[in-house]
């Protein structure tokens, strides 16, 4: 056996309850292992039209462009600021954690004129902030729905109106939030968004669900420079993912990971979406009961929690970076650290897919109250009294 396949062969299995990636399902990690076609190849058409089909079912919208970008999370943001922000364009911005302050790096990069609304790390920013920001001028409102750096869910109510009365666009990063928090993209009025497949969707990390409706394709047409990036022109990808007429070579796509997450996103479906809802949200309040009985508090506010994400606050005097590492080391369990200014005071616990389950949590609970020399048993207590409460 050459150094390579030993290598390979000696990876560990990983219980991921981190910030991502997720757990991966057997039938998703089959079906990266289907045979490799090209990908003009007629039958490949055929499973790239039904994973964009499952996407729109999964963002629950009509929008014709919606489509994975053959990269991860983080290239559905650069597609998102250069499809429809143009330099000079005035654009309100909500931060409040790390991908907040990433999507304020990114718009300054294009040349646009940034205004941060903000709100302390572990608060969403607050609605009427957002909107009275959006005055005259402004060509875009971007939220970040689900902020993977602190748990918190960005509330979206009004945003989509205030947007529209300034002709601007409503942009959203789901990359967390996407099928295990609800969003409604057509209801909501969100003009694009994007996703990443290693969270909540339970698919290896390689795609971006990315999807735009007609208000910004018509802001994209209308721009009289080509967007900077060629990579990522939504026309181009256009062409190959939803031809209108004959299909148009891009690129070579990552044809097993498309498999991956079709087969990722039939799980969602037969599931259904407002189950999948409620069981994230059952989920993260399980643990965070069980937790509290460790006395880890969350950090989100109540009202703002982001339901795959749970953030919780580690107690003074406890190293977290060696606590996780006992974890990881001695029992197969990956959480997050916190970022940014929660570096080291706070750990991040996925609630992704088939992590927002009871036994994957039990095991969690019980591993935290060995490396936190605990005994486990009110802990474990409270979890199943909340996994069992109707």
């Amino acid at each position: 056996m050459d150094h390579a396949a030993a290598t390979t062969s000696a990876l560990p299995e990983r219980l991921l309850l981190g910030s991502g990636p997720s757990p991966v399902p057997p039938r998703v990690l089959e079906a990266l292992s289907r045979p490799t076609v090209g990908h003009l190849d007629p039958v490949f058409v055929e499973v790239m039209d039904e994973t964009c089909a499952l996407l729109r079912e999964t963002f629950l919208t009509r929008n014709r462009a919606t489509f994975p970008l053959s990269a991860t999370g983080g290239s559905g943001m650069d597609a998102l600021v250069n499809n429809f922000v143009a330099p000079g364009d005035r654009v309100v911005l909500a931060v409040c954690g790390l991908f907040g302050e990433r999507l304020s790096d990114a718009l300054a990069r294009a040349g646009a004129d940034v205004v941060r609304v903000e709100a302390e790390w572990g608060r969403a920013v607050p609605v009427e902030a957002l909107i009275e920001a959006t005055s005259a001028g402004t060509r875009a409102l971007i939220v970040v729905h689900g902020e993977t750096s602190t748990g918190v869910c960005q509330p979206l109510d009004g945003l989509a109106d205030a947007a529209r009365e300034r002709d601007a666009l409503l942009l959203a990063d789901c990359v967390t939030s996407l099928s295990g928090q609800p969003l409604e993209l057509d209801a909501a009025g969100i003009d694009a968004a994007f996703s990443g497949t290693q969270k909540c969707l339970n698919c290896p990390p390689g795609l971006a669900p990315f999807t735009a409706g007609e208000r910004a394709l018509a802001r994209l047409e209308a721009r009289t420079e080509v967007p900077r990036s060629w990579y990522f022109d939504l026309s181009l990808l256009l062409g190959f993912w939803m031809p209108e007429d004959k299909r148009a070579y891009h690129h070579t796509v990552p044809i097993n990971m498309i498999y991956a997450l079709r087969e990722a996103l039939a799980l969602v479906a037969e599931e259904g979406l407002e189950t999948r809802w409620e069981r994230h949200r059952r989920a993260h309040e399980a643990l965070r009961s069980a937790l509290a009985v460790f006395g880890l508090e969350r950090l989100a506010a109540n009202g703002e929690q982001l339901n795959p994400l749970l953030a919780v606050r580690v107690p003074e005097g406890v190293d977290e970076a060696a606590l996780r590492g006992r974890l990881l080391n001695e029992h197969g369990i990956e959480i997050a650290g916190g970022l940014g200014p929660l570096a080291g005071d706070v750990w991040r616990i996925g609630v992704m897919g088939v992590g927002a389950a009871f036994e994957p949590q039990a095991r969690l609970v019980e591993a935290l109250a060995a490396v936190l020399g605990r005994d486990p048993a009110d802990a474990l207590a409270a979890l199943e009294a909340d996994w069992g409460a109707a």
